[in-house]
């Protein structure tokens, strides 16, 4: 089985003070041993340094530490999946033709990723905007 992770399945993992990191962690542990083939867009691994970096967790994540648990928990066990130009604007032209405006287009990138490399579901902490995105398409979406 081919899973996709979300942003919020990976920042839960790997922040003990997360409440949903046992959950997350077990994901991703079941990922490292193998259960399922892990897959993360190239996207989320930015989105990642940066929310781990930036956010006000207690205590603090440092840049080096954040780098270490990417490195760990996606570059080593993960297969990274990167857009053309051309996905972008099919990414917009979708965006346009339902309307949809505002940070949604980032799980927009994600969905498109997982179309790409033709994943039998996402896991995240947050659904609703992916259920907008999903349409017609057979990916599950499985929220934590």
């Amino acid at each position: 089985m081919k899973v996709l992770f979300d942003t919020s399945i990976l920042i839960a993992a790997f922040v003990e003070t997360h409440p949903k990191h046992k959950e997350a962690l077990a994901i991703l542990t079941r990922a490292k041993e193998k259960e399922f083939r892990l897959f993360v867009s190239a996207h989320t691994i930015l989105e990642v340094y940066s929310v781990l970096t930036s956010a006000p967790f207690k205590p603090p994540i440092t840049t080096e530490t954040a780098e270490m648990l990417i490195e760990n928990n996606i570059k080593k066990i993960a297969k990274i999946i990167s857009l053309t130009d051309k996905d972008y604007f099919k990414i917009i032209k979708m965006m346009s033709s339902l309307n949809l405006k505002g940070g949604i287009v980032y799980d927009a990138i994600i969905m498109e990723c997982a179309l790409n490399s033709k994943v039998d579901e996402i896991i995240t902490l947050n659904s609703k905007d992916f259920l907008r995105l999903v349409g017609n398409n057979l990916i599950r979406i499985n929220t934590v």
